[in-house]
């Protein structure tokens, strides 16, 4: 049961979460063959200035080995 979770800085509509979580899980249907049922999607905003302490230490640098994507920015 894939569950994606995304963190993004504050401003988006619901109107664009909806359609991110509905193309996010339209992709890994289609990468990973599971149905639709089986997919979970959460978004959580982040202020920008707490940007580094709640989502680039503790999850980008602090969980490198889990991190598929590194980010092109640097804090």
């Amino acid at each position: 049961m894939p569950h994606i979770s995304v963190k993004l800085w504050t401003g988006k509509t619901e109107a664009e979460k909806k359609k991110l979580a509905e193309e996010l899980t339209k992709t890994a249907m289609s990468l990973l063959g599971n149905g639709e049922e089986s997919f979970s999607v959460a978004i959580e905003d982040v202020e920008p200035h707490e940007w580094k302490e709640k989502v680039y230490m503790p999850e980008i640098i602090g969980r490198k080995e889990k991190l598929y994507k590194q980010p092109g920015y640097k804090m």
